[in-house]
């Protein structure tokens, strides 16, 4: 293991930061981010969850300097998991460290959304 990060969002804070800043979406996600699977709206605990797997990536690599939002986007493979796909920034700190893998958990329920990721070799 060569990095761990974790976060905790509020999901009423960050609905309401979404609702006075309507360019941080854009900002935070990719427009795959903000759509489900099936193509509605992603709901705010689960744009809650993405934000703070980003910032748990953030933290793991000890928030690395120009690092964009995008560069580090949550996907579902079809089973439903989340991974990463990552490009820029983030890419780049990964291949100079050797980090060639990751794990990450997400939840969300009683208005907190938690995540936890490992960076692995």
């Amino acid at each position: 293991m060569l990095g761990v990060g974790i976060d905790v969002v509020s999901v009423d804070r960050f609905a309401r930061a979404l609702g006075r800043t309507p360019m941080l979406a854009a900002r935070l996600f990719t427009a795959s981010e903000l759509v489900t699977p099936r193509g509605g709206a992603r709901p705010a605990a689960s744009l809650a969850a993405r934000f703070a797997v980003k910032e748990a990536v953030a933290k793991a690599l000890g928030v690395p300097r120009g690092m964009d939002w995008h560069d580090c986007v949550v996907v579902s493979a079809d089973s439903g998991q989340p991974t990463l796909r990552i490009t820029g920034t983030v890419a780049a700190v990964c291949a100079g460290r050797g980090i060639r893998h990751w794990q990450i958990s997400l939840s969300h329920d009683a208005g907190i959304a938690a995540a936890m990721v490992l960076a692995l070799r």
